[in-house]
């Protein structure tokens, strides 16, 4: 809304929107796609591969802005720079991250030796094969034996996964990506206190909320961002001339209180990297 008001569009003024949301339950995904395009509007934003996958199966007309990991490999897209069809937005590359995110951990915390992975079941399009082959090969580089993916479905399973995660030793882990989890963040987020397990994570606000790292884009900058394709879209662009946008800047964030509640000391030369420490 505030990419869009930026641009000159002003709710109840100039712009009508319509909202619906999913709530972590990726079957209804379709349901509201298409109830959505009943209302025949200008333009489809959606965020998670889920949603975008549930829009594109409901429409081969209305223009659709994403905000996804990968739009190649889940098929939104033909490719990055020309999409074709009806599709266009951003991408989070999340799969070229997660062995840096691996790397990352064992950095700051040097005792790390075997790290879970959570994902979620409903975006395995996003977060599968090639993810797990990034995740592989840092592991190895690194010497950390991975345990089997923590699938969750909603958010009555997190408790269990972390759970599971302490039974199998785990020493600290990895949130997969999925739109889901940033909403279920505050519970996440205790989890990972209660367990006292070093977690990193995609997205900033886990740690502005008491997380301990993450390292990913600027996910609020580059929904921001979809309104300008939205605009260029509204004034006649078709999403296929539109490339799909890369970020720009990927940041490290580091919350050096839930360290010291952990008993950790994040070494000085992972501190001078972060874009922000939390003090």
């Amino acid at each position: 809304m505030q990419g869009l008001r930026d641009l000159g569009y002003v709710e109840h003024a100039n712009l009508v929107l319509d909202e619906r949301y999913g709530y972590g339950r990726a079957e209804r995904l379709p349901e509201l796609a298409a109830d959505l395009v009943r209302l025949k509007p200008d333009a489809l934003i959606t965020i998670g591969t889920p949603a975008s996958l549930a829009a594109q199966g409901a429409t081969t007309t209305v223009p659709i802005v994403f905000i996804v990991g990968d739009p190649v490999r889940s098929k939104l897209v033909a490719s990055l720079s020309h999409p074709g069809a009806n599709l266009t937005g951003l991408t989070i590359i999340t799969t070229e991250l997660n062995g840096k995110r691996v790397e990352l951990l064992k950095e700051a915390v040097p005792s790390i030796a075997r790290i879970a992975v959570l994902t979620d079941v409903a975006a395995a399009a996003s977060f599968g094969p090639t993810s797990w082959r990034e995740i592989e090969t840092a592991a190895r580089s690194k010497a950390i034996q991975l345990i089997p993916a923590l699938d969750v479905r909603d958010a009555e399973d997190l408790d269990a996964a972390f759970a599971a995660a302490i039974k199998q030793h785990a020493d600290g882990m990895l949130i997969g990506s999925s739109p889901v989890f940033g909403s279920w963040r505050k519970r996440i987020v205790a989890l990972a206190a209660k367990t006292r397990l070093p977690v990193i994570y995609e997205l900033r606000r886990f740690v502005e909320i008491g997380g301990l790292m993450s390292y990913g884009p600027d996910i609020d900058g580059m929904v921001r961002r979809a309104a300008i394709y939205v605009d260029k879209i509204l004034k006649g662009t078709k999403p296929a001339d539109l490339p799909v946008e890369q970020p720009s800047k990927v940041e490290l964030v580091i919350n050096l209180r839930t360290a010291k509640a952990l008993g950790l000391t994040i070494p000085q030369s992972v501190r001078l990297r972060a874009d922000e420490v939390i003090e």
